[in-house]
């Protein structure tokens, strides 16, 4: 098992961002990934940095952390050619420590540029030909495309790495996941869902299992899921949801009546290892294999000492005795 820590960066400074990732491996992480958003979800927020920057800032400051977009849409806001790009020269910056992470995207950040919201079957297809793109670019030279959705004319990408990054992509449903075993390198996922890995095996799929683990660190459980319910009530809403609101203050809107107690029910809240040790299991138990733990507690530094002394090494002494 490789675990490794989701970086907010809707809550927390660019800066910030970078300097976390700086403790996560200093306590023993083995991997970050990072959100790749235009806006945050809900007005607590109130920062959004540019996800491709802070991976070469943390990549000139670490040297053993793997990297990765946790997750990109290659498509409206991007054009797949400029993900390419971004992609090999983080890959290049971090010594091939760095995975793409993609997804089928929110309104919440892709409408920015004014080329609309399709529905949800066009997304599939416009991410389907996005990765035939990038996986074209990266095979060298001159390049063009004239699909369905999306074209590319005469296009090279000169900076290639020798080892090309892997490619996560993210799934919420079957579709997704199938897509990700036929055109991915590894599948990402939000909920401990099995179905979801069967589906990548049986599409082709053969590699890395990714899952976002919902926890909160503080000393006592109502700090934390009252922090919980102020950074992440977004989560509870459910993709349908998350996929389609515009901005924050509809969010804001429709988690209204999101209390802590739903955060409880959710994240692993408070002090004690073996509540955040039973959240994590259930995504280990369901065969994902690459766990991104988040902190939607308020304090980080208490987090990161919490899991060098006690989380840590509960959740490789599991990992060692499951296997």
């Amino acid at each position: 098992m490789r675990i490794g820590f989701k970086l907010i960066a809707e809550a927390y400074s660019p800066t910030e961002i970078v300097a976390q990732a700086v403790k996560a491996e200093e306590a023993g992480f083995d991997f970050v990934e990072v959100s790749d958003h235009f806006h945050p979800w809900v007005s607590e927020h109130e920062h959004s940095g540019f996800a491709f920057s802070m991976l070469a800032a943390i990549a000139a400051r670490t040297s053993r952390l793997e990297l990765a977009t946790g997750v990109t849409c290659p498509f409206i806001r991007y054009h797949p050619a400029i993900v390419a790009q971004a992609a090999a020269t983080t890959a290049l910056l971090s010594d091939g420590r760095f995975t793409l992470g993609v997804g089928a995207g929110e309104r919440l950040n892709e409408h920015v540029v004014g080329q609309g919201w399709p529905a949800a079957t066009t997304r599939h297809e416009m991410l389907r030909e996005a990765l035939e793109i990038i996986r074209l670019l990266w095979s060298g030279g001159y390049q063009s495309y004239d699909g369905k959705h999306l074209r590319l004319e005469d296009a090279r990408v000169f900076d290639l790495p020798d080892e090309l990054p892997g490619i996560a992509v993210a799934a919420g449903g079957t579709e997704a996941a199938r897509l990700a075993g036929e055109l991915g390198d590894a599948l990402f996922v939000t909920e401990p869902r099995p179905d979801l890995i069967d589906e990548f095996v049986k599409a082709g799929g053969s590699g890395p299992r990714y899952a976002e683990v919902p926890l909160a660190w503080a000393p006592s459980v109502d700090e934390a899921a009252e922090s919980a319910r102020r950074l992440f009530r977004f989560g509870v809403t459910g993709w349908p949801v998350q996929s389609e609101l515009p901005n924050p203050l509809n969010f804001d809107a429709a988690t209204e009546l999101v209390t802590a107690e739903h955060m409880r029910d959710q994240f692993g809240c408070g002090p004690d290892v073996r509540r955040h040790l039973e959240v994590a299991t259930q995504y280990a138990d369901a065969g994902y294999d690459h766990l991104a733990l988040i902190n939607a507690g308020p304090d980080m530094d208490g987090f990161f000492d919490f899991f060098r002394t006690d989380l840590g090494p509960a959740l490789r002494s599991a990992d060692a005795q499951g296997n």
